[in-house]
């Protein structure tokens, strides 16, 4: 008997994405089905190119496959098209598929440093990244990327951000002298954060990370109020003061409607990479535990390591500097894990999916 094409799919029903809790072929993922004898080939598109379950998606798919009488041979590509938020008419950056904004509730968690990473992490994964250095008092993006002394220029009507580590890159401390300081009111905060979104050419993004400053102040408000969010990430650490205030960054958001993506703890326990032993650096609420208390996805813990810090200093972000330690391979599983929220959120307003509790799911 000939393999067919309904065979394919029908075999491939087995295969679910176990976030979004359907099977690939319901969710359109399989695409371009080719026979040819007894060779098969296909492809499976998924949401975003840094999915964590990539390769045990293929080899599921693989094994359905040859299961099928006849099939000697399959070949599968894969590839992503990570979806849209809910853009509007009017929206200030259309080309832009996802806008993230990484919170936290008080200065000192490292979200800038997490920020960063991910957006490097998520480059590297294949996607088009861009990050908006929204804290207009402290901006220290440039420093992390070794691009402080850059400056952009215009083409036409909009600035070009600054390209490092394969993320597009805008922030006030170009546009700054080093010894500027800046000492504006609440009106000059939005009118700047509606300037770096409007008025630079941003591209075709897949994710753009707007690192905030922290607390909850004119800045996280002006964002959500400009551009539909997809969500927002909020960055703690495993002290109590640190999760109390950043539990009120995630009660002001969601006053904005706007989606909480998730948890991720900054320096986590520590992990000794010559003996593996791990030590626990600090003792309050842990970003476990403040997912759990605020009912949202817990996305991970990057461990404390001071090379970290260090390569930030020195202007190379940590996941190239150091791409075989502990806390790069952690940014990495996290920045695949915030994708898949991204990609929950797009799918869930399309009516794709039904998802548990909140609207979210465990990771």
């Amino acid at each position: 008997m000939p393999i067919t094409e309904s065979a394919v799919l029908e075999a491939l029903k087995v295969v679910m994405d176990p976030d979004l809790h359907r099977d690939i072929v319901t969710l359109g993922f399989v695409k371009n089905v080719q026979i040819n004898g007894g060779a098969v080939s296909f492809t499976i598109d998924l949401t975003t190119p840094a999915c964590p379950v990539k390769e045990e998606l293929k080899q599921q798919s693989l094994d359905a496959v040859y299961a099928i009488e006849g099939v000697s041979h399959v070949e599968i590509e894969m590839t992503a098209t990570v979806r849209n938020r809910n853009a509007q008419n009017e929206d200030l950056i259309p080309e832009v598929r996802n806008v993230i904004a990484v919170a936290s509730g008080k200065g000192g968690v490292g979200k800038s440093t997490v920020t960063v990473n991910l957006a490097v992490a998520l480059a590297e994964a294949g996607a088009r990244v861009g990050i908006l250095d929204a804290d207009v008092y402290g901006p220290s993006v440039p420093l992390m990327l070794g691009a402080q002394d850059e400056k952009p220029y215009t083409e036409g009507q909009k600035i070009i951000p600054i390209f490092r580590y394969g993320v597009h890159t805008m922030s006030l401390g170009y546009l700054l002298e080093d010894d500027q300081a800046v000492l504006w009111r609440g009106p000059m905060v939005a009118s700047t954060v509606r300037q770096l979104l409007a008025d630079v050419s941003w591209g075709e993004l897949d994710y753009l990370l707007v690192d905030l400053p922290p607390g909850t102040g004119d800045a996280p408000m002006s964002l959500a109020q400009l551009v539909p969010l997809t969500g927002v990430l909020i960055v703690s650490t495993p002290h109590n003061v640190a999760a109390n205030i950043a539990g009120k960054a995630v009660q002001l958001f969601k006053r904005l409607n706007s989606p909480i993506l998730g948890v991720v703890e900054n320096m986590g326990s520590h992990v000794d990479e010559a003996t593996g032993a791990t030590t626990q650096m600090f003792f309050g609420l842990t970003g476990e535990e403040l997912s759990q208390q605020l009912k949202v996805p817990y996305l991970g813990s990057i461990p404390f390591d001071p090379a970290v810090s260090r390569a930030g200093d020195e202007g190379v972000p940590s996941v190239v500097a150091s791409p075989n330690t502990a806390q790069a391979k952690a940014f990495r599983e996290i920045a695949g894990r915030l994708a898949q929220q991204a990609s929950i959120k797009a799918l869930t307003r399309q009516d794709l999916v039904q998802v548990d509790g909140e609207g979210f799911t465990k990771v």
